[in-house]
């Protein structure tokens, strides 16, 4: 039950930051709709394909399609009230990122994943639903951008092994996860933390 309103959560914040990009975008409801769902799913579907449980929930479970245009509508017609939220996209994309890393993390391991490629997945499935969302509104995704995005996603999963490895509560184990990672991406966001990027190492003229 925990994993599934965490699933559920994240693919709500997910993918009302995606619902926002399109509505910023000016895109029509189709649209939104599109990236609401694409943002809110991508990172899950991501996981069970890993994982090997086919198909998806984001396709075998209704809640998931409910959730994801539950959050388009809300942003489609209630877009100002919902952009009162100081930087609203950087939140619920926070709030998605540390969601799904810590869930699917902890579906990792509960499936006998050592600690090194649940941590991974973790992070993949944190970075799948922003980087679908940045491509398909023509965006450089923030993992390539020298975002500190998949390293608080990483982090966030490493916290989560740890705590699993402790054999602490699993409800515990989730909310110290996603705090690491939540906390990491916003304060990333704030005071300008970036990745080292490549210099113009090409060849000069």
């Amino acid at each position: 039950m925990t994993l599934l309103i965490l699933d559920l959560f994240g693919t709500f914040v997910f993918a009302l930051s995606g619902a926002m990009v399109g509505v910023q975008r000016r895109l029509d409801i189709f649209g939104v709709f599109v990236l609401a769902f694409a943002a809110g799913n991508a990172g899950g579907v991501l996981r069970d394909l890993l994982l090997g449980s086919v198909p998806p929930l984001a396709i075998a479970d209704w809640r998931y399609l409910g959730v994801s245009v539950l959050a388009g509508v809300l942003v489609f017609y209630k877009y100002h009230f919902v952009d009162r939220l100081r930087s609203a996209v950087l939140i619920f994309d926070g709030a998605g990122l540390a969601l799904f890393s810590v869930n699917g993390t902890l579906k990792a391991l509960q499936l006998g994943l050592g600690p090194v490629p649940a941590a991974i997945l973790g992070m993949l499935s944190g970075v799948g639903g922003g980087v679908l969302r940045d491509v398909l509104s023509n965006e450089t995704p923030a993992i390539l951008r020298g975002d500190f995005y998949a390293t608080a996603a990483l982090i966030g999963a490493v916290v989560v092994v740890i705590g699993h490895g402790l054999s602490f509560p699993q409800e515990i184990v989730a909310l110290a996860g996603a705090s690491a990672c939540f906390g990491l991406r916003l304060s990333a966001v704030r005071r300008g933390w970036k990745l080292p990027l490549a210099g113009n190492k090409g060849p000069s003229n």
